[in-house]
C-alpha cells in the first residue's frame, strides 16, 4: 500500500488502559515515518515525581503539594532505548523505566484528574503536535487536545484480556503481581478516566471504535493503514 508523502495528517489513538494504544501508535508511525507521542508517559512522569517527593502519604495524594511544584516539573521524550520506545526525562532524569510499574500505575489515574496537570501537559502535546505528521495516544487526544484530528481511533478490548496482556508486560519486565491485582488496577482506571470532571476518556462521534480482543497485534496494524490511507485519499479528492 503506497501513502501519500504529501498529506501528513494527525491521527489520534485514545481508549482503555492496556488496550494497546502505544504498542498500535508506535508502529503505525514507524510505517509511516510520523512522530509519536505517548501522552501516558508524560503523566506517569507526572505521578513518579509526586511519588518520589513524598506527595502521597497514608493512601493519599497530597494533591495541593503536587500542583505548588507543576512549575518545577519539566517532562521532556529523549531518544529511543534498546526497545525501541522513546525515553522520557523529568528533570533532566531518566525516569523510562520507573514509571512502567505498578506503583505508577495505581497512582497515575488520579493524578491524571487534576485540572492543572492536564492542563499543563495538554499545552505541552499540542505544542509537539501542531506540524502535523504526528500520532498521539491517551484518553482526551481526539476530544481535548486534538479535536479537529483528521484521523481519530478509539481502541477497546475485553477487560479480562487487557488484565492478561498488562500481566505478561510486567512479567515480562521482572515485576511480580497476580492477575487480580492487575484485573482490579484496571477497573479502578477505567472508572477513574471514565468520571473524572477534567477531560473524561470519551469516544468522540467521529472515532472509529476497533475492538482487538480477538485481532494480533499484525492484524490491527494492517486495519489501521488501510483506515489512514482511504483518509488521506478523502483528503486530497
Amino acid at each position: 500500500m503506497e501513502f501519500l508523502k504529501s498529506k501528513k495528517i494527525t491521527i489520534a489513538v485514545d481508549g482503555y488502559s492496556s488496550c494497546g494504544k502505544s504498542t498500535l501508535a508506535k508502529e503505525l508511525a514507524k510505517k509511516l515515518n510520523y512522530i509519536f507521542i505517548d501522552t501516558g508517559a508524560m503523566y506517569r512522569g507526572i505521578t513518579w515525581y509526586a511519588l518520589k517527593n513524598g506527595f502521597v502519604k497514608d493512601n493519599k495524594l497530597n494533591t495541593n503539594s503536587l500542583i505548588n511544584d507543576l512549575d518545577l516539573i519539566d517532562v521532556q521524550f529523549g531518544d529511543f532505548n534498546e526497545d525501541g520506545v522513546r525515553k522520557l526525562f523529568v528533570n533532566q532524569q531518566d525516569v523510562s523505566k520507573e514509571i512502567r510499574t505498578m506503583e505508577i500505575s495505581d497512582w497515575v489515574s488520579p493524578v491524571a484528574t487534576i485540572k492543572e496537570v492536564r492542563h499543563k501537559l495538554v499545552t505541552q502535546q499540542r505544542t509537539l503536535g501542531k506540524q502535523g505528521g504526528v500520532i498521539m495516544d491517551g484518553r482526551d487526544i481526539g476530544s481535548v487536545v486534538f479535536p479537529y484530528a483528521e484521523l481519530k481511533l478509539f481502541l477497546t478490548a475485553n477487560k479480562e484480556i487487557r488484565a492478561e496482556r498488562r500481566l505478561l508486560e510486567l512479567q515480562h519486565k521482572g515485576e511480580k503481581s497476580s492477575f487480580e491485582e492487575v484485573l482490579k488496577n484496571l477497573e479502578k482506571r477505567d472508572f477513574i478516566d471514565s468520571n473524572r470532571q477534567e477531560s473524561p476518556l470519551t469516544q468522540v462521534e467521529d472515532a472509529i471504535v476497533i475492538d482487538n480482543s480477538e485481532l494480533t497485534k499484525e492484524q490491527q496494524l494492517e486495519k489501521v493503514l488501510a483506515l489512514v490511507h482511504e483518509r488521506q485519499m478523502q483528503l486530497v479528492n
